[in-house]
Parts: structure tokens; C-alpha cells; sequence
């Protein structure tokens, strides 16, 4: 499985871009397979820069939790209705396979069929002396098996069921033991012996099988065609060729119609749980109804898991669903530690106090001498532009204004420009629904045992937001019930003042000493507050902790 590199949920510009960029980074040093992912599709400043890049947007994966098509054999043996019990014990036992799909001709899935399914087929005599002789099959299927060749042949390709006589007696009392059955449907086994040969023909039996390569006579084969009875020489003796003959029963009869299949897009920790029981050795898997695969317990003891690299967040709740469940190889960040991340073996962890995720990504190509494509330039720069507002929120470092000005060489316009573009597309008060807005850059925390979430847009100036006040209470209100939140935020910020508004869904205790002015009812005035990161959550944890 290839290498994922994720942001967060709610992804913002910083977690598209540096996701896109670093996966560039590791292609071209030492993960080729690795491959940018995003928890959601771009917002429109994020496409705005991703367009003036010149690059795609990141695979959109809204869940990484192991799926039964990443752990099932795709390398599948088959077996079909109409073969033999030779051909199919045969290509099973090459593979070890305890039990293989039965398909149709047109490759639908049929059913399943066990290696003791088909041993029965050859071992069920038990104590009645006409079951061990019926064999169901066809007469072109048993000179496949013998690999025999036909003197005289009546509709060999019609299944049948035949009864197995053995002419290995002596001729009267082998005509009295042949009489016990129906002619038409005696398959008589004899050597090179006209004794036995003739009162055969002279029954009508439905096949002679003449075993050691010998031929009939003129006279018997005259006598077969003129009877219509198929004659077939084996080139093995008369044991080995009873035997044979036993193997070449159609395996029809013994598939098991009723049978427990998976989806491939069924999570692993499902199917672990839905066959643990289950008697069956191999689960076919089935993706629109097509066979694309089977599964084995043993394939779920130990099954590989999905690689990812955390870029622009270092806690689960802020990961992709299944992040949990994977195997998470580094992390890359410029957030606090926080959240229950663990890992049962080192992992490279690289967290530094800049202003963008972004900003860690150049000092890698930089650091590497490695220059990057004008595309992967601009994408960095858009994510340090987005996260730091262009170098003038409080997060921004010496670090982040270095890594700008060195990424501006490989820009094909002056990164000042295109800030401003950068900002002037794409309000979120102007295009989206007060949901996707409440959403759209969305990270949850927990403090103090209070679970939370901050939200986060850029405007230029307020004006739309105090025409959708309300409607956004609606919407921020609505997202903290349904995630069962203590409470959720939004965090308005005026780009050009340097300012934000914060709204809350609700205060918890001990709210009363946020020491900023209270414009309305849970909506308060911060000046000169930009940074979710260094300033907000920094201000709600002191919070939680006082009270």
C-alpha cells in the first residue's frame, strides 16, 4: 500500500498545501509511492492557489480504516461447475487451498467448494456397493482424465450418471453381475479380454473402456458402432484406470450454495468480527457483485496497515477517521503536543514553533538542496501567506519570513500580488451555507475534560458577517449538539484590522473572565487577536483551567 500524507479534518489551505508539497518531497527522496490525501475537498482559496499552481488537488479519503480488498488474495483459483474432481483436486493441491469460489461462465460467483467437498466425491462408497460404482460426469471428461483416445464415440459431451463396472471376473459371472444394472448407463472397465468384451456389447451398455492401450477387434468395434456404444482406450492399466474415472466426477453436485461473502469496501474490524465464527475456510470478496478477491482468517491475524504521515495536526481527533487503526511513520507540525497520540515504534516527529506547516516543508528542500518546482513553490507559499495573514499574525517567526523570501526565486510573480488575490477570493460568508462555514476550517480539542472546537474563517472587513449573525448561532449551535461538544467557536478574522469577533454556542463556566468586551450575548470584540493557535486556544485553556 502506498504512503499517505494527510492534514487535518476541515482541511485549511497550510494542511492542503503542506500535505501536497511534502508528499512531493518524500516522492522525490525516499517514498515514491507517497501520495497527498485530504480529509475533504479544498475551500476556494485553497483551489484559487492550487489553479495559479498549476497542480491537483489532494485524493479526497474521508476514512483510512483497513478494508477488506487491501488485505484479501486478489491472485484467486477458481474452480467452475462443469470440471472434474482430477482438475480441480489437482490445481487446489498445488496451491495448498483448503477450499476455492465456483464460478459461472460468465464469472459470476456461484458458490464455494472445499477440498473435502470434493474427496467425498471420490471416497463415498461406504457400505453401499451401487453408490461406490455411480460416478456423474461425462464421457469426454473421462478421456481427458486418461488421457484416452476415442475409437467410436456417442454424445460424449452429455453429462451423465454412470455406473462403474469392473470386467475382472469371469465371463459368466461377469455377464450375470452386469445384468443387476440398467444397460444404458454401465461404463464397463476391461483389458485386453474378448471373453468380457463381447456379452458388454452384446448388453447395449452405454461405454467400453478397453484399459492397457490395447484395441478391440474388428469384429467387436463393428459390433460397438453397430450397437452405439463409445469405445475409449486407456493408455493405464485396469486399476489405475478405475481410479480415474472416479476423479473425473463433476463437481457440481458438491459446491455449497449457501455461503458467507464480504464487500470489499467492508472495514476489516466488520469482517474480523462477522467470520470469526464461521466454519468456512475462504470468504470470497465481492465488489458490484463481482468476484475481486478471497480472504482468509489468517490474512486478518496479522493484516498489513495503512502508512500515514500527520502534516499540520499531531492528535487523532484531528486525524483522518481510522488514523487509529494505522500506521502513523512521522508526524510534521507546528501546533502544541496535545491529543492521545501513541505509537508502538519510534516515529520521526518534527514540530517547531513557525507560523505555517508550510514553512517546514521549505526548510526541508532547503535544507536538502533541492529546488522546487515553480507549482510546489507557490503551493508552500500560499500556505504560509494563509496561515501567518502574509507574515502579520503573532505566529509568524524569522523562520517563516526566511522561507517566503526563498521561495519567491522559484515564483513566477511577486508573492505580495498574489497575496492579495489570495485573500480577495473566496469568503466563506459570501459562498457557503452557515454550516459548511461553522465547518469549513474546524479543529476539536479537549481541556480540562471539556471537549470543544474552534472554527476559523478570514474576511476582509465584517460587514457580511453581521448580516448572518444569526443564521451562524443557528449553525454553530446545531454542530456542537450533534458532535456532542460542550461548546464550539468561531473565530472571525478581519484581515485587514488585525482583528477578530469569537462566537460562541454556549459559555462554560468561568467564561465571564475573558477579559474582552461582550459586543452581544456570546459574541465578544477581539482586537488584535489573528491566531487560533497562539492566541485563542491559549486564552479557552487558561480558561478551563481556572475554573
Amino acid at each position: 500500500m502506498p504512503l499517505f500524507v494527510f492534514g487535518h479534518r476541515n482541511p485549511d489551505t497550510d494542511a492542503i498545501c503542506a500535505a501536497i508539497a511534502y508528499a512531493d518531497f518524500l516522492r522525490r527522496t525516499t517514498r515514491p509511492d507517497a501520495i497527498a490525501a485530504s480529509c475533504g475537498p479544498p475551500n476556494q482559496r485553497t483551489e484559487y492557489a492550487l489553479k495559479i499552481a498549476k497542480l491537483s488537488a489532494p485524493r479526497i479519503m474521508m476514512d483510512v480504516h483497513a478494508l477488506v480488498e487491501d488485505v484479501c488474495q486478489t491472485d484467486v483459483t477458481l474452480a467452475h461447475r462443469d470440471e472434474v474432481f482430477y482438475d480441480v483436486y489437482r490445481r487446489m493441491d498445488e496451491r495448498g487451498l483448503r477450499s476455492i469460489p465456483v464460478v459461472e461462465p460468465d464469472g459470476k460467483l456461484s458458490g464455494i467448494v472445499s477440498l473435502l467437498d470434493i474427496l467425498e466425491l471420490v471416497l463415498n462408497s461406504g457400505v453401499d456397493p451401487l453408490k461406490a460404482r455411480q460416478v456423474r460426469t461425462n464421457l469426454s471428461k473421462i478421456a481427458s482424465v486418461l488421457g484416452g483416445t476415442f475409437l467410436h464415440a456417442v454424445n460424449p459431451d452429455v453429462d451423465e450418471d454412470l455406473i462403474v463396472s469392473v470386467g475382472a471376473m469371469s465371463a459368466g459371472g461377469f455377464t450375470d453381475h452386469i445384468k443387476q444394472f440398467p444397460a444404458e448407463k454401465l461404463l464397463v472397465v476391461s483389458g485386453d479380454r474378448p471373453t468380457v468384451q463381447l456379452p458388454a456389447l452384446e448388453l447395449g451398455v452405454r461405454a467400453l473402456i478397453v484399459t492397457g492401450g490395447y484395441q478391440l477387434s474388428d469384429g467387436l468395434m463393428q459390433l460397438a458402432k453397430a450397437r452405439g456404444i463409445t469405445v475409449l482406450v486407456s493408455p493405464f492399466d485396469t486399476a489405475t484406470t478405475t481410479m480415474r474415472i472416479k476423479s473425473a466426477q463433476l463437481i457440481g453436485d458438491v459446491v455449497e450454495e449457501e455461503f458467507v461473502s464480504l464487500p470489499a469496501r467492508m472495514p476489516v474490524t466488520e469482517a474480523r468480527e462477522k467470520i470469526f465464527r464461521s466454519p468456512q475456510a475462504v470468504f470470497p470478496v465481492l465488489e458490484d457483485g463481482q468476484l475481486v478477491g478471497v480472504l482468509s482468517k489468517s490474512d486478518l491475524v496479522n493484516p498489513p496497515k495503512t502508512e500515514l504521515v500527520l502534516v499540520d495536526h499531531n492528535e487523532l481527533g484531528q486525524a483522518v477517521p481510522g488514523a487509529d487503526e494505522a500506521r502513523i511513520i512521522e508526524v510534521l507540525d507546528h501546533h502544541r503536543l496535545g491529543g492521545s497520540l501513541k505509537s508502538t515504534e519510534p516515529i520521526r516527529l518534527t514540530m517547531e514553533p513557525v507560523g505555517s506547516t508550510c514553512t517546514l516543508v521549505a526548510k526541508m528542500y532547503r535544507q536538502a538542496h533541492m529546488d522546487p518546482e515553480s507549482g510546489i513553490a507557490i503551493c508552500m507559499a500560499s500556505g504560509m501567506i494563509s496561515d501567518t495573514l502574509y507574515l502579520r499574525s503573532p505566529t509568524t517567526t524569522n523562520t517563516d519570513r526566511e522561507m517566503l523570501q526563498w521561495l519567491q526565486q522559484f515564483c513566477p510573480m511577486p508573492l505580495e500580488s498574489f497575496a492579495e488575490e489570495f485573500f480577495q477570493v473566496g469568503s466563506a460568508l459570501r459562498t457557503c451555507s452557515p454550516g459548511q462555514v461553522v465547518r469549513e476550517d474546524c479543529k476539536h480539542f479537549e481541556e480540562s475534560g471539556h471537549a470543544f472546537s474552534i472554527s476559523q474563517i478570514e474576511e476582509i472587513g465584517f460587514d457580511l458577517f453581521w448580516e448572518r449573525k444569526d443564521e451562524l448561532f443557528g449553525a454553530l449551535e446545531s454542530m456542537a449538539q450533534e458532535q456532542k461538544l460542550d461548546f464550539s467557536a468561531l473565530l472571525v478574522t478581519d484581515i485587514v484590522s488585525n482583528g477578530s469577533l469569537l462566537m460562541m454556542s454556549s459559555e462554560p463556566k468561568g467564561w465571564e473572565d475573558i477579559n474582552y468586551p461582550e459586543l452581544e450575548d456570546r459574541l465578544y470584540q477581539l482586537d488584535g487577536v489573528v491566531s487560533r493557535k497562539k492566541q485563542l486556544l491559549p486564552l479557552i485553556s487558561s480558561l478551563m483551567e481556572s475554573m
